[in-house]
């Protein structure tokens, strides 16, 4: 086998994704959100791009038959996948064991661990085994895309990055600054740990099966520094929801529900140096942070 034949062997192609697909009685569905990547030079531009480094402890969700696995693997990386399907979770470490050996060369520490949970019920506790994660590399499914990423940035703030690839409408909503159309709830909340960008797009025909949307590669920067403490991105979380769940109406309006009365809501937003006139798309997340200070100093002037 020459170097070219053997550096493809290492990575799954359309005829072996169907191959297992079919071996394992598996149909994509799109309850789970299920189109899987057979295309080996998109894997790699994956890991390319997300700027995985050999060693390094890996987060991937939805690994499905393990095409963006094993390019992570490939890399160099140690992989934790969480797979909510049960068959696709117990077929995963022979598929990478068959194509990577060297994976699981050291018997006390393999390079990969599957863990079995719907990615939306994952704990801390789910991560420590495999060290603690630096990086977010993933084909999320579509129909939970942010809902996933939310909590894993939550439950992981250890995370210097990432690379996910998600529905082209979901990731320019993650990326857009304030002021744009697209700029939303999960815009402002994704901001608060880091910087968001579109890294790229995707072509429909590397899924089977080949889905209905465009595809695009949205990366992950940490700040340098936490925004703030913990319960103030709780209470910034609210005000933020509570800003876009009537985003037409201004703030002085839609911030009622978790500030207050009317001249409270007012007051709050003012001494947070906002216009009370403003509307939520407006607002970056440093703006809603010092709208929910200005709330803990009026429940709690010591605070």
């Amino acid at each position: 086998m020459n170097d070219a034949a053997r550096e493809t062997s290492a990575l799954l192609g359309p005829a072996q994704v169907r191959e297992l697909a079919e071996r394992l009685g598996v149909s994509p569905t799109k309850k789970l959100g299920q189109n899987f990547v057979i295309d080996p030079n998109t894997v790699r531009k994956i890991v390319r791009l997300a700027d995985v480094r050999r060693g390094e402890c890996v987060v991937e969700v939805g690994p499905g038959l393990g095409s963006l696995t094993l390019g992570l693997t490939e890399a160099g990386a140690a992989v934790t996948a969480v797979e909510i399907d049960h068959r696709l979770a117990a077929e995963l470490p022979a598929t990478v064991a068959a194509l990577q050996p060297d994976v699981f060369a050291d018997a006390g520490r393999p390079r990969l661990r599957v863990v079995r949970s719907d990615a939306l019920e994952v704990t801390g506790d789910d991560f420590t085994a495999g060290g603690a994660p630096t990086l977010l590399v993933a084909n999320l499914p579509y129909n939970v895309s942010v809902p996933i990423l939310m909590h894993l940035l939550e439950l992981l703030p250890e995370l210097r990055g990432g690379l996910v690839m998600v529905q082209a409408e979901v990731g320019h909503r993650i990326a857009a600054r304030p002021g744009s159309k697209e700029y939303g709830s999960p815009s402002a909340k994704a901001a608060w740990y880091g910087r968001w960008s579109i890294a790229g797009t995707v072509s429909r025909k590397i899924f089977w099966p080949v889905p209905g949307v465009d595809s695009v590669l949205v990366r992950y920067e940490r700040r340098e520094s936490p925004l703030g403490t913990e319960p103030e991105r709780r209470l910034t979380f609210d005000v933020v929801g509570a800003a876009f769940a009537q985003r037409r109406k201004m703030l002085r309006q839609a911030l009622q529900p978790v500030l207050g009365a009317f001249d409270r809501t007012v007051g709050i937003i003012a001494d947070a140096g906002v216009n009370p006139e403003a509307r939520a798309e407006q607002l970056t997340i440093d703006e809603f942070l010092a709208i929910a200070r200005a709330a803990a100093r009026v429940t709690d002037p010591a605070a």
